[in-house]
């Protein structure tokens, strides 16, 4: 969808960004703290100190037992490093911070959040995105949208909407306007209006 692109724009702007993936990147490199339990749940997975990724995608990718094991270890930890993030950041009195949570809706973490912002794109490009990944093909990006929210449903219960399809510009000028928006509020209740097209 670009949200890595955007939650880059909105560290350009100055706005602490908590990101999710980079946290659990963290978590299964070398000396990171979910590589022993991960280690002893998923064995074999753990080479020179360091989770390899792509072997445990392929243990816990078809399975939804191991998958929901997976995240019964990396959730609490990622849930801490955010904690701590955000305790550092009322520190600093920063008025507002971004949280880069993945499938926010489908793991419920919206509830943790102020106002919730969702970056859109269409399926055609979402798609030529994913396949300039590496091993990605056709049918791992069906299996991967299949355990999504569809991006409609989603925009329903945005409170702010980006566009990332129209170039990086536009989408840059979007975020703009939405912080903006949320700095000139003094609070940020959620609300039941319609979500806003920055």
């Amino acid at each position: 969808m670009g949200k890595s692109t955007a939650a880059g724009m909105f560290r350009q702007l100055g706005i602490p960004v908590h990101d999710a993936d980079s946290t659990v990147h963290a978590l299964l490199a070398k000396g990171g703290a979910a590589v022993a339990a991960i280690n002893r749940a998923f064995p074999g997975v753990v080479s020179d100190g360091a989770v390899d990724r792509k072997q445990l995608a392929a243990r816990v990718f078809e399975d939804p037992m191991a998958l929901r094991r997976l995240e019964s270890i990396l959730h609490p930890l990622v849930t801490e490093k955010r904690d701590i993030f955000l305790a550092i950041a009322a520190r600093q009195k920063r008025p507002l911070v971004v949280l880069d949570i993945p499938l926010l809706f489908e793991v419920k973490a919206e509830k943790s959040c102020d106002v919730v912002m969702v970056v859109t794109a269409p399926r055609f490009l979402q798609v030529a995105r994913l396949m300039r990944r590496p091993g990605m093909d056709r049918a791992r990006i069906e299996a991967i949208v299949a355990r999504q929210m569809p991006d409609a449903e989603k925009r329903k219960r945005a409170d702010f909407i980006v566009h990332s399809g129209l170039g990086r510009g536009l989408t840059f000028a979007e975020i703009r306007r939405c912080v903006e928006e949320l700095r000139g509020r003094r609070m940020l209740p959620k609300t039941s209006l319609p979500p806003r097209y920055c």
